[in-house]
Order: C-alpha cells, then structure tokens, then sequence
C-alpha cells in the first residue's frame, strides 16, 4: 500500500453516479459524481475512516448535513454557496478552500457545475 497518494483531478475510471436523496432536494435535479481515490483508517487520530477523492454536482440546491463527519474541500471549478442554518451564507468557486465541520447543517447551492477535491473524516 502507498503512502503517498496523489490526487488526480481528472480521474480516468468510470465514478459512482447519484442523484439527490429527495428529503434533501429542494430545488433543481443536481446529478452527483464520485470518483473515490483513497480511504485510510484513522484510528490513532480517533476517527474511523478518512476519505479522499473528486465530487462533481450539476445545478440545483440540496440540504447538507454533516452530522459526525468532517470534510476539507477545494473547489477546482464551478461555483457553489453554502449556507449555515442561523449563519452566514458564502459563495466559492476555482481555488477556494474551506472546511464544515460536524454538526453543520445548512444548504448547498451549485450554482454553476462544481467539481471540488475532498477530504472526509468520519
């Protein structure tokens, strides 16, 4: 197993496809794809498993909960705002970073076709 794993932006194999779960839909038919590069288990750090990998989203506006989950993005391009229920709202696009941290909960705005690199720790 490699220890040093790069992060392809441009995967070559076929993603996990999906839609949006229709509890969380609320406007639009954003279409989702993964492409999963790496899972790590993390138990020294005491989370379970760390996930590294592409995410692509088509327009549309979703709620997002993350719940125990711990997520770092970067945007590589397209343009999403993301709303922090009872906080403050933030529009990212092409080289924009940020993190949500667990128990955030809020909405999730692709305004233009996003493809962000992640990191989820869980």
């Amino acid at each position: 197993m490699a220890l040093l794993v790069p992060v392809e932006t441009a995967p070559t194999f076929a993603p996990k496809e999906g839609t949006a779960a229709p509890d969380r839909l609320i406007e639009g038919a954003p279409a989702y794809k993964t492409w999963e590069l790496d899972t790590a288990l993390a138990e020294a750090a005491n989370w379970g498993k760390i996930r590294t990998g592409v995410w692509e989203a088509t327009e549309g506006k979703t709620i997002s909960i993350k719940g125990e989950t711990f997520e770092f993005c970067q945007i590589l391009s397209g343009r999403c705002e993301i709303a922090e229920d009872g906080g403050e709202s933030h529009v990212f696009g092409p080289g924009d970073s940020f993190v949500m941290k667990p128990g955030f909960t809020g909405t999730w705005n692709t305004l233009e076709t996003v493809r962000k690199i992640f990191v989820i720790a869980s």
